[in-house]
């Protein structure tokens, strides 16, 4: 394996671990981040099962990415926006391709695993309130449902956003607070116009 620059002592430790070795590292960089990226991925496309295959392919592409990066590009890399931009691509790509195939079926028939601590009751709970959240976020415009989940669920800062989806801080603090109160009127049965 060729040398890698070591990132400076106040790096990232999973940083400093995928420049000491990238399989390793990357085991740290899964083990930090899946949680994550999943969780951004059930919240934009709502489905339990679709969100499973962006988590896995947008770790699989930063992998691929990742081993043909050298060692300062290593150095500089801030994960969590880094794996979000990767998320925010593989997902629009299977936007596309789902645009050419039959609609899924609903959220309700998608079966969640179940938690073996969780009582009957909190398992109905949090799939009613995941079920109605994930209907909501869908019926907002990509654009602000994508900058909605971003930071509100991901809890990414408005520049990190920013350079996620490509586009000035402005237009994300706007699609972030018309989502907002798109959501707001949706819960209220108001229309808000987009």
């Amino acid at each position: 394996m060729t040398e890698i620059t070591r990132p400076t002592d106040g790096a990232d430790p999973v940083v400093r671990a995928l420049g000491d070795d990238l399989d390793a590292g990357f085991a740290g960089l899964f083990e930090a981040y899946q949680g994550l990226v999943f969780t951004a991925a059930v919240r934009l496309c709502g489905r339990w099962a679709d969100a499973e295959d962006l988590t896995a392919e947008a770790f699989l592409r930063a992998y691929r990415a990742l081993s043909g990066y050298d060692g300062a590009r290593i150095a500089a890399l801030r994960p969590r926006p880094w794996l979000m931009t990767i998320l925010m691509n593989v997902w629009r790509n299977s936007l596309r391709t789902d645009a050419r195939k039959p609609p899924p079926a609903s959220l309700e028939s998608a079966a969640e695993p179940a938690d073996p601590g969780e009582g009957v009751e909190a398992t109905a709970e949090r799939h009613e309130t995941g079920g109605e959240l994930a209907e909501l976020l869908g019926r907002l415009s990509v654009a602000q449902r994508t900058a909605v989940v971003l930071r509100h669920v991901v809890d990414l800062p408005i520049a990190e956003i920013a350079d996620v989806l490509g586009v000035p801080e402005g237009t994300v603090k706007s699609h972030i607070s018309r989502g907002l109160r798109q959501l707001r009127a949706f819960t209220t049965g108001t229309e808000v116009l987009r």
